[in-house]
């Protein structure tokens, strides 16, 4: 495949960073690939798996003379590092990021992005509950599904070069408006995360009464909320912190739903069980043919 940058700045070093590398690697799409992580043991990790071509000691460091530059840190930490690289860019590069959460990223990185630098918000939509350096694989793009969300006056040539990235990780890739892609994340990524937590919460109270029984006999449905309630603390921290207005609605929506469950299996009204089981089904079906899932054990995500 074409050389799409000649250097590529990864800015954190773990498993969305690193899964780019590797496919940037495989697909041969960056001449070279700097990167930069706070962490001294990070770093060190990376540099002894040969993670990326050169590890930095700092960001500024890594970014210079890189045609596109990556944020891979968590939101809340977005804009101290753009503050801090932004001497270092150079004229005509990209400066994007692997957010998920978009309005408040533009809100905190916009303002020191330097003129004659294009700033290019994105969302690659694909993960596993895993972190740190050694975690990611070439194939995590493969499918899914990146939302690229330009801000106002972004330029066109360099959203189709990277786009054209995206693809080249193996990527589908569409625009969105920053605002509505908060909304659809709260929908089908964070307020799920949530109610994961809340749940192995639960359970993690209720072990303390029934002993191991909750860990030892734990059915597919709960071991699929302990999967997603693995992720990175310091992420989902920040993401629910800087999605305020649309993870509250979402949850507000989603408390209306469960008061109506609730009122269904107590007044024993098996029809309206049964009918909203049966539509909720069929959005699962939706997912698995519409390619963004399969139906095999540990959702298709194995790490290969």
């Amino acid at each position: 495949m074409t050389q799409i940058y000649k250097r590529v700045a990864l800015i954190g070093l773990g498993l969305i960073a690193g899964s780019m590398a590797l496919a940037m690697r495989r697909g041969g799409l960056a001449g070279e690939i700097t990167g930069y992580a706070r962490s001294s043991e990070t770093r060190k990790v990376a540099g002894e798996i040969g993670l990326v071509d050169r590890v930095c000691e700092s960001a500024a460091e890594a970014v210079k003379g890189a045609d596109l530059v990556v944020l891979c840190v968590p939101v809340g930490a977005m804009g101290a590092v753009a503050a801090e690289i932004a001497p270092h860019l150079q004229a005509g590069a990209t400066v994007s990021d692997v957010g998920s959460v978009k309005r408040a990223v533009i809100d905190a990185v916009g303002p020191h992005i330097p003129k004659g630098v294009h700033f290019i918000p994105a969302h690659p939509l694909a993960g596993t509950e895993k972190s740190g350096p050694t975690s990611g694989f070439a194939e995590l793009f493969d499918g899914r599904w990146c939302l690229i969300v330009p801000v106002e006056g972004t330029d066109a040539a360099a959203t189709k070069r990277l786009r054209d990235l995206w693809v080249g990780m193996g990527a589908q890739v569409d625009e969105m408006e920053a605002d509505h892609h908060d909304l659809v994340l709260a929908v089908t990524s964070h307020t799920p995360h949530l109610i994961a937590y809340t749940m192995v919460g639960v359970a993690d109270d209720l072990s303390r009464v029934t002993d191991t029984e909750v860990v030892n006999y734990s059915a597919a449905g709960f071991r699929d909320f302990t999967r997603i309630a693995a992720s990175d603390p310091t992420m989902w921290r920040d993401v629910f912190l800087n999605n305020k207005e649309a993870t509250l609605e979402i949850l507000g929506r989603f408390t209306e739903e469960l008061f109506a469950l609730q009122r269904a299996i107590r007044t024993g009204d098996g029809d309206h069980l049964h009918d909203y089981f049966t539509r909720t089904r069929a959005i699962r079906r939706g997912i698995i043919e519409a390619g963004q899932d399969t139906d095999v054990a540990d959702f298709g995500r194995v790490k290969k």
